[in-house]
């Protein structure tokens, strides 16, 4: 966990892979409580710190998580998080293979499987099932791996993960979703890269931007995104 960003009203951390947002049946130390304890020393703070959760991550994946300082902001926070259009997230995610279009934007109904903790994707509405949308571009490739950039119109349990594999597409290290191994920290190579929305104090835009784990893979090709490698957005 590594603090991003933090004013009076927010703090944006850089979850590791693995960590877990919230507590679980596992026990383990959450990023809630290690932001709390964060907060109450750096402010010397003698009673309980509030913290407000407006969105969640995956365990196994990385990047931005937002949190909320105040009980005043929070509200705030979540009414931006469940607007549509209002919140703009961005997410890197490592697949096995060549995507079949440069860029797309898949659309499927998903529904959740609550004993095994895994989603489903359909072409066609059913019952229970929700709507859900992502736009996809491949932006750089290397050996055996290629990389997607992705913008979340929704957000589902599982959905870019689901949605992928729906395509053949399986994320590295996602073995629940049809990667083949899993990773040696146990995590996938999935990584929330940016969130963009209005300050809901401030009023002000504001963008926050993590780098992807310390990894042989994402190493190249962050190393490719500052030399400028990225294929363009608008490719001739």
């Amino acid at each position: 966990m590594k603090v991003i960003y933090e004013d009076n009203h927010i703090i944006a951390i850089n979850k590791a892979c693995g960590e877990v947002v919230q507590s679980d049946k596992t026990g383990d130390e959450t990023v809630m409580d290690k932001v709390k304890e964060f907060l109450k020393v750096k402010y010397n703070k003698p009673g309980n710190v509030y913290l407000g959760l407006p969105h969640r991550l995956d365990r196994p994946t990385s990047g931005l998580l937002i949190l909320a300082k105040t009980s005043k902001v929070l509200p705030r926070l979540n009414k931006l998080f469940q607007s549509k259009g209002a919140v703009h997230k961005t997410y890197w995610a490592v697949v096995d293979k060549r995507p079949p279009k440069y860029t797309d934007t898949l659309e499927h109904y998903l529904i959740k499987n609550q004993e095994r903790n895994r989603s489903y994707a359909y072409n066609e509405p059913k019952e229970d099932a929700k709507f859900a949308s992502l736009t996809y571009r491949h932006v750089a490739s290397i050996d055996r791996y290629h990389l997607l950039e992705i913008e979340l119109h929704t957000g589902r349990h599982h959905q870019i993960r689901v949605q992928l594999r729906q395509i053949k597409l399986h994320i590295k290290g996602d073995l629940k979703y049809g990667f083949p191994r899993s990773n040696k920290d146990k995590g996938i190579h999935l990584h929330a890269r940016k969130i963009e929305f209005v300050h809901p104090v401030k009023k002000e835009p504001l963008t926050i931007i993590a780098d992807p784990p310390k990894d042989p893979v994402w190493d190249e090709f962050l190393k490719m995104f500052h030399a400028g490698k990225f294929s363009p957005v608008n490719p001739v």
